[in-house]
């Protein structure tokens, strides 16, 4: 390495970070000032500051410091590399290891150079000339990820044999906050890091998958799994890691021939998590699924509903009685809107209960009911209950049967406010479902007020989406208004998306509002392909319509809309 230049090292970085366009520099100054005292990295303070662009500014700290700069994305790790430079030397100090072709000479990429620490380590456990150089922080941390995957330095120390004694211990600890340091036993610490990246990830769902050969672990994230990159021999802490999960959830670990499902409660950047956890026994070994629920907010802003779509869910919940049904598969996002229409109505004049299976989010002011068929409390049960406890709002999880929806719909007409969800493909679906279960027609046509039909569709990462070119033949043979084919914008991918091209998603919503004409059709048994037409007439946008009208707005992609809905017959160019 170049001679470093001959100035105090905080003055030479904020320096650097002046050139590199940081803002806010007495702040940084002061993360300087509060990272010398306590010896810690002055190059890590300052990036977390969040003030400074940290590519350019260790691009500009590189040539001030003679050091090779790489700005594209990072070589991967082959795997006779990763065995000579060990997992926790490189996760420990965030060192990546390249090695040059035909020459065997290591590389090693750092964000840091100024840890001495880490160069003495390299320099010890390396037998050859180590040449230096830099990269972004991101790009190190993603690759250190893909290489050895996550846990790594865990699963390193374990198979070394440190803790080997201590493994059955280490599974009874009762650790549940995830924001530990490394004094953590080895199994709890492995255990708590996926979970902790998962919560990171913004993940729904943690699998837990054992294969033949392998262990198997998927993140859930905007609704598409996503596998992880996992140390190469995690089989060997499949019984060890799964045995953890079930302890946690204070589930059975011998029995291992039976479904189980329990609740992990825990704690992440000082926030409550709740986790669900169903354990499903395969011929391969325990399949663990993991759902991770944290306390969010409930609003409109976050469904994103169109304002026209908005308009008419709110007159919806201005009504004194009667029954709104949302329909759509599981997954779809039913329970988050069910719970913003709740929040909206959650005040102290109103009496709100629930009954859920199971509850997945606590409302405070509102009372929730959680389903418990083995003491013989089910939805038709709970639901009899609640009304004798003169509520204004009710909201039961699911109509499954003709007991549970019957007793609804009388709850209606005497004058409450209910809310409920029903498996159907679409909002006209919702009526033959009630029809298919029984209830007559005149019912349905008098108490249920509105169908709302849901699906999610990914947004478009706004700091990489690019125009879409398709061809005119492709949009008119998937039904999209050829005359908005500029307004079209596609994923690309970049870091701040995990190069996926998208983050978050939004709700597409079909609402069917039941008309004076519609309760007519209903009465009469009308099928659903001639009550459709009429409810897009009376102002029924379909489902695959929202989804172009999000396109338009650049929200989302085709790709997207086409993969959560039907197409539309009949339906007017917009």
């Amino acid at each position: 390495m170049s001679a470093i230049p001959r100035q105090p090292l905080g003055d030479l970085l904020l320096e650097t970070a002046r050139e590199a366009g940081g803002t806010e520099l007495p702040a940084c100054a002061e993360a300087l000032q509060r990272s010398a005292e306590s010896q810690t990295s002055g190059i890590r303070a300052l990036l977390d500051t969040g003030f400074v662009p940290e590519n350019k500014f260790l691009g500009r700290l590189s040539a001030r410091l003679g050091l090779p700069w790489h700005a594209e994305n990072l070589p991967s790790i082959p795997a006779p590399l990763r065995e000579k430079f060990p997992a926790r030397i490189a996760l420990r100090h965030h060192l990546l290891p390249f090695e040059e072709e035909g020459t065997g000479q290591l590389r090693v990429f750092t964000y840091d150079p100024f840890d001495l620490v880490a160069r003495r380590v390299v320099s010890r456990t390396q037998p050859g000339p180590v040449l230096w150089a830099m990269a972004g922080r991101r790009q190190i941390l993603e690759a250190l990820r893909q290489g050895y995957g996550v846990g790594a330095e865990t699963f390193d120390e374990i198979l070394q044999g440190r803790e080997d004694t201590s493994i059955d211990n280490d599974l009874k600890q009762e650790t549940t906050v995830l924001d530990l340091d490394d004094s953590e036993a080895s199994v709890v610490k492995f255990v708590n890091q996926i979970i902790r990246e998962a919560l990171q990830e913004n993940a729904t769902d943690i699998h837990v998958e054992p294969l033949e050969n392998d262990l198997r672990i998927r993140y859930r994230i905007d609704g598409v799994l996503h596998e992880i990159p996992v140390p190469g021999r995690i089989k060997l802490l499949q019984a060890s890691v799964i045995s953890r999960l079930k302890i946690m959830a204070d589930l059975d670990i011998a029995e291992r021939r039976l479904p189980q499902d329990g609740r992990i409660n825990l704690e992440f950047g000082g926030k409550p998590i709740d986790v669900r956890v169903a354990v499903i026994p395969s011929v391969t070994g325990e399949s663990i699924s993991l759902r991770l629920l944290g306390q969010q907010r409930f609003n409109f802003e976050l469904l994103g509903l169109d304002p026209s779509d908005e308009q008419k869910v709110r007159s919806l919940l201005a009504m004194p009685n009667g029954i709104v049904l949302l329909t759509g598969p599981t997954g779809c996002g039913k329970s988050t809107t069910l719970y913003t229409f709740l929040s909206s109505l959650n005040t102290k004049e109103r009496r709100i209960v629930t009954i859920e299976d199971p509850v997945e989010q606590k409302l405070e002011g509102v009372i929730q009911i959680a389903v418990k068929p083995e003491i013989n409390l089910t939805f038709a049960g709970g639901l009899r209950s609640i009304l004798r406890g003169d509520p204004n709002v009710v909201m039961v999880g699911e109509m499954r049967d003709f007991e549970t929806a019957e007793i609804a719909i009388r709850a209606a007409l005497t004058g409450h406010l209910v809310f409920s969800t029903l498996h159907t493909n679409d909002a006209i679906g919702g009526i033959t479902r009630l029809l298919d279960m029984g209830i007559e027609p005149f019912l349905v046509a008098s108490s249920v007020r509105a169908f709302l039909a849901q699906r999610l569709v990914r947004v478009l990462c706004p700091d990489c989406k690019a125009p879409g070119n398709y061809t005119p033949d492709y949009l008119r043979q998937i039904g999209f208004p050829a005359r908005h084919s500029d307004t079209i914008r596609t994923a690309v991918g970049c870091e701040q998306c995990r190069q996926t091209g998208y983050r978050g998603r939004r709700a597409l919503v079909e609402i069917c509002t039941v008309s004076s004409r519609l309760q007519e059709m209903i009465t009469s048994r009308q099928p659903g392909t001639a009550l459709r037409p009429v409810a897009i007439a009376e102002g029924m946008v379909p489902l695959r319509q929202d989804g172009w009208r999000k396109v338009i707005a650049g929200s989302t992609t085709l790709e997207e809309v086409i993969r959560v809905t039907t197409a539309d017959v009949d339906v007017q160019d917009e």
